[in-house]
């Protein structure tokens, strides 16, 4: 079978590092470069080989949003969560920390056999056995070969050896991909309401990862076995910091071409290092690439301040208010490092029964690990500082918590160091709804693309921020282990928590596209997201309030009403990727590990540019001094909308470039016919170097049909 050869010749990529089992086996028999005398050049010498790269350790990058993405509601009547769209069989697959199989998001009531062609199986271990799995979690695997190999260990006392989730990270995600529809959800009281996952009606595969870390090693034999079970999507909300290496040195790269080639639609988020640039991974163009940004729902709480000044910020807290209580800082909270709460250096004398605050440091600790040291040093609430962006993506902290933004947050502080006795009082609002929204996240990571410029990236934003979800019986909200609070659902933020959101919705799509490929599915998704948000303005960036640009949000906000009729898609296929890594000058051998039996690239593939990838965006990197310089990309769109149908094209060009489109008119007869059109980029000329990229827009009009692209 191609696809195990393929799963065999990418473990001997993986032999530098590390060699596992599948976890059927579950004995991790381990080769380390830095403890034996192999070498590559000892490796070259062995049947088949062809390359070696390092093993890495990733990290997991972790309800109102059906009623905001208008599935539900009166733009939902006739949608993708009509009767007719949910009766398929849809598997997806969920690359994470395992699940919590108990849930009652994952109880199979009214579900049909599990499909005939599901080729997976729950495997045993601790407090899991093939019992746990019913009609809606079909498939349950876990794999830690790779983590032992690595020299982690796993601590049996607080984690589990099986799919079941400790850390509550992929019960989350799960849940939000394709868990059940759930009535009077809630954490605490708030965010009160239904929660449902984006195709509540798919079947769940959980596959195990995540010990905390997760080694690509065990997330590409994982992603090897997803293939061979049989889902139709696979989501992974993980990835490393942003390290840019070409796509033949990506593990997860390439496992997710071999999904793309079986059909596998593949989302990854994009990662948590925002708001700096040049921070987005996963960013092969065959992956779906998921920034992160907030729905119209907030969890306001309001800090007067001693000198009559009032901020903002969030807190899950619904207690009563904290009135006129002191605030110390700094020297007045302890010694140095009490600034950032930092274990040891709060003294209970000077906190005691006052608010204290507490700023991001250097050391890595969550909110919630701050709002522990507050609270153990018998403080009476803490007030978290930001110090990137006007974020609100607050943490279920353990005692009453405000979160400020960096504007709150410095004048907070400098009244507080101006200020002999400063006080503050603190009133929580609980849940409100109908804010402003999307604004993208200020920790969602950003472009460019350094291992491909010439494709955009991300490819699109979907609700990250404060996000109500399953989680498992047995872990705190705050996932401490001094917190003995439990919950059903839990409220969490990041792009591993928008990843689901896109993933689920790409599900949906496939319900109702039962033919189309992944690349189609991608393209309806990008083409028909939105860059304007409910209030009627462009999105906003909550980095600075500036306008968001194609390298935080991509094309825009994912919308699935609109993307489960684009009108025209851009499609791609593994012929045409594989010209794409030519056209990067990617040798026969790096190439082969892409395309099993691969020789050599063709002439035309050779001379093809990387930006005629029939990618749905357009990046023109001009030389900075260039100067009236034309570049010419061709794309192909294929009519999936009305039989016979015609497309004008509309321009928004760059600043500091002119855009010819020819034909400016496309002319369809009938369905699935597939039209081309040229783009050319002038560069205009100019005294200075342009140092910042320019934004404009492509987009192809009919009727109500507007299928439109980014282009930078």
């Amino acid at each position: 079978m191609k696809i195990l050869n393929a799963a065999i010749m990418l473990l001997l990529l993986a032999l530098m590092a590390a060699i596992s089992t599948a976890s059927t086996d579950k004995q991790a028999y381990i080769v380390r470069m830095d403890k034996t005398k192999i070498t590559n050049k000892s490796l070259k010498n062995m049947d088949g080989f062809m390359s070696a790269v390092p093993d890495k350790m990733l990290s997991l990058h972790t309800t109102r949003s059906p009623f905001f993405l208008g599935l539900t509601g009166k733009k939902g009547k006739n949608g993708p969560w009509s009767g007719s769209n949910l009766h398929s069989d849809v598997i997806i697959g969920v690359v994470d920390s395992g699940i919590w199989p108990e849930h009652v998001s994952f109880r199979d009531h009214g579900l049909s056999p599990v499909p005939e062609r599901w080729r997976g199986t729950c495997e045993k271990g601790t407090k899991f056995s093939p019992s746990n799995c019913n009609k809606k979690l079909i498939g349950a695997r876990y794999f830690y070969g790779g983590y032992l190999a690595a020299g982690e260990k796993i601590n049996e006392t607080n984690e589990y050896v099986s799919t079941r989730d400790a850390s509550g990270h992929g019960t989350h995600t799960a849940s939000t991909a394709g868990g059940n529809f759930v009535e009077q959800a809630n954490l605490f009281g708030v965010a009160n309401g239904s929660a449902a996952g984006m195709r509540y009606t798919a079947r769940i595969a959980a596959y195990k990862v995540c010990w905390p870390g997760c080694s690509t090693i065990d997330i590409l034999t994982a992603m090897m076995k997803a293939i061979e079970d049989g889902v139709d999507v696979l989501t992974l909300s993980l990835g490393s910091t942003s390290e840019a290496v070409p796509y033949w040195q990506d593990y997860l790269a390439i496992a997710s071409y071999f999904a793309f080639k079986s059909g596998i639609f593949v989302a990854f988020s994009a990662g948590n290092s925002g708001p700096w640039a040049y921070t987005a991974v996963n960013t092969a163009p065959w992956i779906m690439t998921v920034a992160a940004s907030t729905i119209d729902r907030s969890f306001p709480a309001i800090i007067k301040l001693g000198n009559g000044e009032t901020f903002e910020g969030s807190s899950f807290y619904t207690g009563k208010a904290l009135k006129g209580l002191p605030i110390v800082y700094g020297k007045t909270a302890g010694v140095t490092g009490a600034a950032h709460c930092i274990p040891g250096t709060l003294n209970p004398k000077l906190v005691k029964g006052k608010l204290v605050i507490c700023e991001p440091g250097d050391e890595y600790m969550t909110q919630s690990e701050r709002g522990e040291q507050v609270k153990l040093a018998g403080a009476a609430g803490i007030l978290v500082m930001s110090t990137v962006g006007e974020d609100l993506a607050n943490e279920p902290h353990v005692l009453p918590d405000i979160l400020l933004g960096t504007s709150s947050s410095k004048a907070v502080i400098k009244y507080v160091n101006s200020t002999k006795a400063p006080i503050g009082t603190i009133v929580f609002k609980g849940t409100t709804y109908g804010n402003r929204a999307p604004k993208l996240a200020a920790f969602s990571s950003r472009g460019p693309n350094l291992a491909g410029p010439d494709v955009i990236k991300p490819d699109i934003t979907a609700p990250g921020v404060d996000i109500l979800a399953a989680w498992p019986a047995e872990t705190s909200p705050s996932t401490l282990e001094s917190d003995k609070r439990r919950v059903s659902f839990n409220i969490v933020s990041g792009t591993s928590i928008s990843c689901p959101h896109v993933s689920g919705i790409a599900a949906l799509i496939k319900s109702k596209h039962k033919d189309w490929s992944p690349a189609a599915i991608k393209s309806a998704l990008m083409t028909t997201a939105y860059t304007i948000d409910n209030k009627g303005k462009p999105i906003s960036d909550l980095k600075s309030h500036a306008l968001a640009t194609p390298f935080g949000i991509g094309s825009g906000h994912v919308d699935p009403i609109k993307a489960s009729d684009p009108g025209l898609i851009y499609d791609i296929t593994a012929d045409d990727y594989i010209s794409y890594l030519c056209s990067l000058k990617y040798n026969e051998s790096q190439i082969a590990l892409f395309e099993e039996g691969f020789i050599e690239c063709k002439k035309e593939q050779l001379a093809m540019q990387p930006g005629d990838l029939n990618y749905p965006s357009f990046a023109v990197n001009f030389n900075r001094k260039a100067r009236n310089v034309t570049i010419t990309y061709k794309r192909t769109v294929t009519n999936v909308g009305i039989p016979k149908s015609t497309y004008k094209v509309s321009v928004e060009a760059p600043k500091g470039a002119y855009v010819i489109v020819r034909p400016k008119v496309l002319s369809f007869k009938k369905l699935n016919q597939k039209l081309s059109y040229k783009v050319s980029f002038i560069g205009l000329s100019r005294k200075k170097p342009v140092v910042n990229s320019a934004f404009g827009s492509l987009m192809w009009v009919s009727g109500n049909y507007r299928v439109k692209v980014p282009l930078q």
